[in-house]
């Protein structure tokens, strides 16, 4: 078994701390890419972390970056496996792959604990991670703070804005999309100077299945562009729709800085 220890982030800025994003995953429902686990977004501040969403892939990728039972909290955006099916190992590893058990808070919509126990046939499956369900408002995951916003996609499905809690009202964020097929739902989160991590799965295309509720590139570059946000990170492109283009064609609408987002992209916010 491994310590806690054996995990040691290093490279973290001196002076005030500042938001730290790290992608640990970024596919969709489905990729082809060697290596890409899906959605799971790493937000440190110090030495505290959280992760925002943990999809296919993302339990074992997130060893690279961080000893998974350090983490203060994992906040899910919505009930599609590739944004939550990897509680599964997590929840397995902190009550047996530790010298003890340990718990992590856990917030995600409604129904998630019942049908993660379904799949498991054990109800109290996720009870090592105790949590409240999201609905809108903010909460606080040590020196994070949550805002977290209804977007059209699944059933109860959320958006979050992310900062350090004693932030300065002004002050930098992250908004994550999560999954939306609304811009305007995305746009309401997003205050100018923020770095906005954006879903885009059509990407380069037109919405081809406007039921599954997804962006364009263009539709989030409108939406970083539109919130003045200071850097616009695509996530979640299909394969079969360009994501490499898709960064290019972002930067036609958004001015600003554009990045595609990779495993191991680290940036620092603010």
């Amino acid at each position: 078994m491994l310590a806690a220890a054996a995990w040691l982030r290093t490279g973290m800025p001196e002076g005030p701390p500042s938001l730290r994003l790290t992608i640990v995953g970024c596919a969709p429902a489905y990729a082809l890419r060697p290596g890409h686990a899906a959605s799971c977004y790493l937000v440190e501040v110090g030495g505290e972390g959280i992760l925002l969403d943990m999809g296919q892939g993302a339990f074992a990728a997130l060893g690279a970056y961080r000893e998974p039972s350090t983490l203060r909290g994992i906040v899910v955006s919505h009930l599609h496996p590739d944004h939550m099916i990897d509680l599964v190992p997590l929840r397995h590893y902190l009550r047996y792959g530790l010298d003890q058990a340990r718990s992590l808070a856990l917030h995600a919509p409604p129904e998630l604990r019942t049908r993660i126990g379904a799949l498991m046939a054990e109800a109290a499956f996720l009870d090592d991670l105790p949590g409240d369900d999201l609905q809108p408002g903010t909460f606080q995951l040590g020196p994070l703070r949550v805002e977290a916003r209804p977007v059209t996609h699944a059933l109860n499905s959320f958006g979050f804005r992310v900062t350090r809690a004693a932030a300065e009202e002004r002050e930098p964020g992250l908004v994550y999309s999560g999954d939306c097929g609304r811009p305007e739902d995305v746009r309401d989160l997003v205050r100018p100077g923020d770095t906005l991590l954006c879903e885009a799965s059509w990407g380069t295309s037109s919405p081809v299945a406007s039921e599954a509720a997804h962006l364009t590139a263009r539709q989030a570059a409108q939406v970083a562009r539109d919130g003045e946000a200071a850097r616009l990170i695509l996530t979640h492109v299909l394969d079969a729709y360009d994501p490499a283009g898709s960064a290019t064609l972002a930067g036609t609408v958004f001015a600003g800085p554009v990045q595609l987002a990779s495993p191991g992209l680290v940036v620092d916010i603010g």
